[in-house]
């Protein structure tokens, strides 16, 4: 198999190694920057490349086009001459149904709309890694009489990199991001951007600005270029959400100009965030999770990793959640399936842990 990159920057950057290490997939890359280009040549990541030449393409099965939302149109319009006929094109932008109606009016290409749900506020080939999509969601939004063989494959792409695939609608998937992803870094920017105004002389905010604001404006520090194109793509969802947003806003400032109790508003934030930690049979994809009742120490996560991987579990996700739950702290394991799970549940019984059964 030979798969195409055009845009060698973190996401087409950590794809290329994501393959590159778990495969023997032949890769073809274009970028603008001839050293990120070189730099993956020399690290063995892609085995071909250019600046410009779309010829290079032409034995692709797969073309994965990892550039800014505004630019993914244009460079499929561009491939359409080179492509063989059963190539399958696909992208990684951040909003999907401006993409799939532009790019499905195009006879004779098969395109899937793609967006792996992971990232970094750091840019470019240099911060790329093989690991970013481990434990991430992979949407995939498909236009119209794509063959579910084609799909089929980009399932099978997805799972390859470590992620969760999920299909949906391109509407659905905008939506949804708008609400989850898009907002929240408009909220972080905007955050960033009125301490900076109330800023004082003496450096004070500047200075303490650090823990709790610093998590929550991280994203803030991610390229303006990938963002104001999401937000100019995805206008109409955003401004629905923005409008929920701004009433929860005014609702809270009303009730404090009243001078009324807001604790039902941070209870309400409180519980619906740790039900995140919670997933059932109502969320979208099956998660196989266990929660042992541990103290949180030194050597816990280590213990417990060790038992089970030489008695061959597969751990896909593990970690230490404080939670009220219980007393000390809660080790959640996620793992491929169910038997791995159940057969974790048997291990750790039998050394006296106590397990719950997410």
């Amino acid at each position: 198999m030979v798969i195409g990159i055009i845009g060698l920057g973190l996401i087409g950057g950590s794809i290329a190694k994501a393959l590159k290490e778990k495969t023997n997939i032949e890769i073809v890359a274009m970028n603008r920057s001839k050293k990120s280009l070189i730099d993956a040549y020399n690290d063995g990541v892609i085995d071909k490349y250019s600046l410009t030449d779309m010829s290079i393409f032409k034995e692709c099965d797969i073309i994965i086009v990892c550039t800014t939302v505004d630019t993914i149109p244009i460079y499929v319009s561009k491939l359409k001459p080179y492509i063989k006929k059963d190539c399958i094109i696909t992208d990684v932008g951040s909003t999907k149904k401006k993409i799939c109606d532009t790019l499905s009016n195009i006879k004779d290409i098969c395109f899937i709309g793609g967006h792996p749900m992971a990232g970094s506020e750091q840019t470019g080939y240099k911060s790329a890694k093989a690991h970013l999509f481990e434990n991430a969601f992979y949407i995939l939004t498909p236009i119209n009489n794509v063959p579910q063989s084609k799909i089929d494959k980009m399932i099978n792409i997805a799972k390859t990199l470590g992620a969760t695939p999920v299909v949906i609608s391109p509407e659905v998937h905008d939506y949804t991001v708008a609400a989850i992803s898009h907002v929240p870094h408009i909220i972080a920017s905007s955050l960033v951007n009125t301490v900076k105004e109330l800023a004082d002389s003496d450096g004070y905010m500047h200075s303490f600005a650090a823990g709790g604001f610093r998590d929550i404006t991280r994203i803030a520090s991610s390229s303006p270029d990938v963002w104001n194109s999401i937000c100019q793509d995805n206008r109409e969802p955003i401004l629905k959400v923005l409008d929920t947003y701004i009433n929860t806003v005014r609702e809270l400032k009303t009730s404090l100009e009243n001078k009324e109790d807001i604790y039902s508003f941070f209870e309400n934030a409180r519980d619906y965030r740790n039900s995140f930690e919670n997933r059932n049979e109502n969320t979208v994809c099956k998660f196989y999770e266990i929660a042992v009742d541990v103290v949180d120490q030194p050597g816990a996560i280590a213990t417990i990793a060790t038992l089970l991987s030489v008695n061959s579990v597969n751990i896909k996700n593990i970690g230490i959640r404080n939670t009220r739950d219980y007393n000390d702290g809660a080790l959640y394991i996620a793992f491929e399936n169910e038997a791995h799970k159940n057969k974790a549940i048997d291990i750790l019984k039998s050394m006296n842990y106590k397990v719950f059964n997410k």
